[in-house]
């Protein structure tokens, strides 16, 4: 009752759920929560700069339990889940992870998912922050197709940094050490059911630990700390600073149902020479023959240091006239920049072009630059 109480002073009330690790988020120092998927995500361990050190130094525990898993089962379960998903899917293993994109009838992007699959005909999508199951619910109406769609009792936790690897050894012994990227495994931790995956939302090395078992999840949380904590192990949130600079994106904020792949660089998740039919993949085909007329990228912006990230999405400027919106903006304290993403018009995003960017009134100069803005080829993430 205690932490119920305590919690009430975060509440929005009964219809957004905790996870089962918010009273352990508490007790190790949580200081405000946001909502993600109906459910409650802290987003407040203190410095927000401090926890980006924690994560690229050491190690970071988060909880991302948001990320709910929308089960596809039953006969025809292979079958759907490629028909929801613009990647090609046929090579894909039991015991692998694949990045996706989920569309629409027109090509907009529904969510970007990671999708695990489990057995031939067991899959989850663990999704971003839109309503997958009951558009999964919604397309199986007329699929004509036998499958079961849920949403399990499963939560995951962030394991992320360069010493992960040495605390999930100690945390759960060698075997989950050896999983390669973007695989995964099943895992018995003293009867509680886990998944722990090489997977996670930095671009550094980490796993997730997928907690099938919901009244496990205190004691969990405390076992990865109490173990981790002597080895630099912290209680965090998924940094905005990392995910940025690793140019990772983010629903509602980088991308929406009004945006296609092409706009996003997502063309390797667009597979339309398969001859396995997806939604929206006529639509797609027309797009991708029509070309795009905005396209994301980065900028680098000028001036003194932002404070946190941006909560509303600034005009971008050449000559006086906008050509598109950050998305996204940060300061880097190890690049020592402001590093940005924007949506701008494509014939002003050749790498180098000037840009006027509109901070709530203040201008600043810019200009577009790659993306990611650190370790493009993702050499820490997939380290062996």
């Amino acid at each position: 009752m205690a932490h119920e109480l305590e919690f009430a002073h975060f509440s929005f009330g009964t219809q957004v759920r905790k996870s089962p690790y918010s009273d352990a988020a508490l007790r190790w120092g949580a200081k405000g929560f946001s909502v993600y998927n109906h459910m409650y995500i802290p987003r407040d361990f203190g410095d927000p700069e401090q926890n980006f050190w924690s994560l690229i130094n050491h190690a970071t525990l988060a909880d991302v339990s948001v990320e709910r898993q929308v089960e596809i089962t039953g006969p025809d379960a292979a079958r759907f889940t490629q028909y929801l998903c613009a990647r090609d899917l046929s090579t894909c293993e039991v015991g692998q992870c694949k990045y996706v994109v989920l569309t629409d009838q027109h090509g907009g992007i529904i969510n970007d998912p990671i999708l695990l699959k489990l057995a031939e005909d067991h899959f989850w999508l663990s999704i971003a922050d839109s309503d997958v199951l009951l558009w999964a619910r919604g397309v199986a109406v007329n699929a004509g197709m036998d499958v079961e769609l849920s949403e399990p009792d499963v939560s995951p936790l962030q394991l992320q940094g360069p010493k992960s690897r040495d605390i999930l050894r100690k945390a759960f012994g060698f075997k989950p050490t050896e999983l390669k990227y973007f695989r995964f495994m099943e895992y018995d931790w003293y009867g509680v059911p886990l998944i722990i995956s090489r997977t996670g939302w930095t671009s550094e090395l980490g796993y997730e630990i997928y907690l099938r078992d919901g009244s496990a999840g205190s004691r969990l949380w405390e076992h990865i700390l109490d173990v981790g904590y002597p080895m630099g192990l912290r209680p965090g949130h998924t940094s905005s600073i990392r995910r940025i600079e690793a140019g990772m994106l983010s629903y509602h904020a980088d991308m929406t149902l009004a945006n296609n792949p092409y706009e996003l660089n997502l063309d390797r998740l667009v597979n339309l020479d398969m001859e396995a039919d997806f939604v929206g993949k006529e639509a797609l085909k027309r797009i991708k023959e029509k070309g795009v007329k905005q396209r994301l990228t980065g900028i680098e912006i000028e001036g003194v240091p932002f404070e946190g990230v941006n909560d509303f999405f600034w005009p971008v400027l050449k000559d006086g006239v906008q050509i598109g919106t950050i998305t996204s903006a940060v300061y880097s304290p190890r690049l020592a920049k402001n590093i940005a993403l924007a949506m701008l018009d494509v014939g002003h995003t050749d790498i180098g072009t000037e840009v006027t960017v509109d901070k709530l009134g203040e201008t600043r100069g810019g200009v577009v630059a790659p993306i990611p803005f650190y370790d493009p080829k993702k050499a820490l993430a997939v380290a062996s």
